[in-house]
C-alpha cells in the first residue's frame, strides 16, 4: 500500500472518532502488509509490543503520572493558587495572573495539560468570577495556562518524544525550563493584552505584606523541594529521568502522606488513575513505533525529505515550513496525536539539515501546545466548557486568542534563538 493512500485512510480513521492508537495500529498493519506479507507484519507487531512492554526506559511514564495524580490528591493545587495570588493580588488583572502563575507551578509536579486546567478551573473559575472578571478571560486564562502542563516538566509528551527519537529525556527536560517560563511571562502580558483590547472594571486588591506574601509560600515549598529535586539530580547527574521519576513518585506519596490526605479510597483511586492513563499511552505509543515501522518501509520519510530538500530552502525556511505545517495539524488533532504523526516523518530531515534534535522537541511541543487552545480541537477548551457548562465553547475561543499571539511569538524566539531551550542542558 502506497503512503498516500495510508495516509488518507489514517485521517479517515481519526476523523471518525478511532482512537489514535488503533488508527495507527490498523494502518500500520495494513501497510506493512501490502508490502512484506501478513506472516511478517503480524511477527513485527506481536515484536514492537513484546519490546515497548518490557521496555525500562518507558517506566519514567507511570512514575511521573503517579508523581503528579498524587500531588493532585495532595490537595497543595489549592495553595499554590493561593500563593500565586498572594503576590499578585496588587495587579490590574492579577488574579488572572495569579493564576497563569498557578498552572505553571501546577505543571511543574503534574505534567499534564488537561489535568492542570481541569483541576485549575475548578479553583479559579468561581474567584474569577467573584472579582468581576468576564467569562472569556477567565476561561481564556485558565485554558491556556494549562498548556503550560506539557512543557514544564516534567511533562510525558517530552518523554515520549525522547522515546521516539531515542534522546535523553533528562535534557529534553531541562530544555523545556526557559520556554515554560517564557510562557507564563508571555501568558502574563497575554492578561493586559485582553484588558487593554476588552476593558474590564476590575477592582485590584492592596499590596499584602512582603511578611504576608512569603508565609503565603509555606504551603506550597514541599512541592517546590520535590520539583527542584527530581531536576536538580537530572542537572547534577545524581540519577537518571527514570529514577528521578521514582523519587519524585516516592516524595509525592511521603508530601500526601504528611498532608493526611494519603486516605485508602483516594489511594486506590489514584493507582487505578495512574494504570489507565499509562495503558492509554502505552497503546498510543505501541501503535506510533509500529506505524513508523510502516514509514519506513513504504518511502514516506524518504519522498517527504526529497520534497522538502528539492525546495531548495534555506535551513531557517524549512524550519518555517515544517511550523506552518504543524500549526495546520494543531487545528485538525489534538496534541499528542499530532507528535506521533510528525515526529516519524520530520526528524530525519530536520537532524540531516543539522539542527538540534533536543531543541526540536522544544520547537514541536510548543507548536503542539497551540492545540490545546485552537479550533475546532482545542481539547483545554473542551475541559473547560465541561467546568463551566454555561459559558459558550465560542466565547472561550475568543478568550484565548491573545494568548495564542504570545505562543506564536514564543514559537518565532525558539527559532531564532535555540539558545533559549539549549543553554542548560548544554551546561549538564
Amino acid at each position: 500500500m502506497d503512503w498516500p493512500i495510508g495516509l488518507v485512510i489514517l485521517f479517515v480513521l481519526l476523523f471518525a472518532g478511532i482512537p489514535i492508537s488503533f488508527a495507527l495500529i490498523i494502518v500500520g498493519v495494513l501497510g506493512v502488509t501490502a508490502i512484506i506479507g501478513f506472516d511478517p507484519a503480524m511477527a513485527m507487531l506481536s515484536q514492537v509490543f513484546f519490546d515497548t512492554a518490557r521496555s525500562y526506559t518507558l517506566s519514567v511514564v507511570p512514575l511521573f503520572l503517579l508523581m503528579g495524580n498524587f500531588i493532585v490528591q495532595s490537595g497543595v493545587a489549592d495553595e499554590i493558587y493561593d500563593a500565586a495570588y498572594a503576590w499578585l493580588r496588587h495587579r490590574k488583572g492579577g488574579l488572572a495572573m495569579a493564576t497563569i502563575a498557578a498552572c505553571g507551578g501546577f505543571s511543574s509536579v503534574c505534567g499534564s495539560s488537561l489535568a492542570t486546567a481541569a483541576t485549575m478551573g475548578r479553583i479559579a473559575l468561581p474567584a474569577m468570577r467573584r472579582h468581576g472578571y468576564s467569562d472569556s478571560l477567565a476561561t481564556g486564562s485558565i485554558a491556556a495556562g494549562g498548556t503550560l502542563g506539557i512543557i514544564i516538566p516534567p511533562s510525558v509528551i517530552l518523554v515520549i518524544y525522547g522515546i521516539l527519537t531515542q534522546q535523553d529525556i533528562g535534557k529534553l527536560f531541562l530544555a523545556g525550563l526557559i520556554p515554560g517560563l517564557l510562557g507564563v511571562i508571555g501568558y502574563m502580558i497575554a492578561v493586559r493584552l485582553s484588558l487593554w483590547m476588552r476593558p474590564e472594571q476590575l477592582v485590584s486588591e492592596p499590596r499584602l505584606p512582603l511578611r504576608d506574601r512569603i508565609a503565603a509560600l509555606r504551603g506550597v515549598f514541599p512541592a517546590l523541594v520535590l520539583f527542584a529535586f527530581v531536576l536538580g539530580g537530572i542537572y547534577l547527574g545524581v540519577f537518571t529521568a527514570t529514577e528521578a521519576a521514582g523519587m519524585g513518585a516516592a516524595g509525592a506519596i511521603v508530601l500526601t502522606a504528611l498532608r493526611r490526605k494519603l486516605t485508602l479510597r483516594a489511594t486506590l483511586t489514584t493507582l487505578f488513575d495512574t494504570g489507565k492513563t499509562t495503558a492509554a499511552m502505552f497503546f498510543i505509543l505501541m501503535g506510533a513505533l509500529y506505524f513508523m515501522n510502516y514509514v519506513n518501509l513504504s518511502g514516506l520519510s524518504t519522498d517527504m525529505r526529497g520534497f522538502i530538500l528539492g525546495l531548495h530552502l534555506p535551513p531557517l525556511g524549512v524550519i518555517v515550513l515544517i511550523g506552518v505545517m504543524l500549526l495546520i495539524l494543531g487545528a485538525l488533532l489534538e496534541s499528542l496525536s499530532m507528535v506521533m504523526l510528525v515526529v516519524p516523518v520530520l526528524f530525519p530531515i530536520v537532524t540531516q539539515l543539522g539542527f538540534d534534535a533536543i531543541w526540536f522537541g522544544i520547537f514541536i511541543v510548543v507548536a503542539a501546545e497551540l492545540s490545546y487552545i485552537t479550533p475546532p480541537m482545542g481539547m483545554n477548551v473542551f475541559v473547560l466548557r465541561v467546568v463551566a457548562r454555561d459559558v459558550p465553547v465560542g466565547q472561550i475561543f475568543a478568550g484565548v486568542t491573545p494568548f495564542v499571539v504570545m505562543d506564536l511569538v514564543r514559537l518565532t524566539l525558539l527559532v531564532l534563538a535555540p539558545w533559549l531551550a539549549l543553554v542548560i542542558p548544554n551546561s549538564m
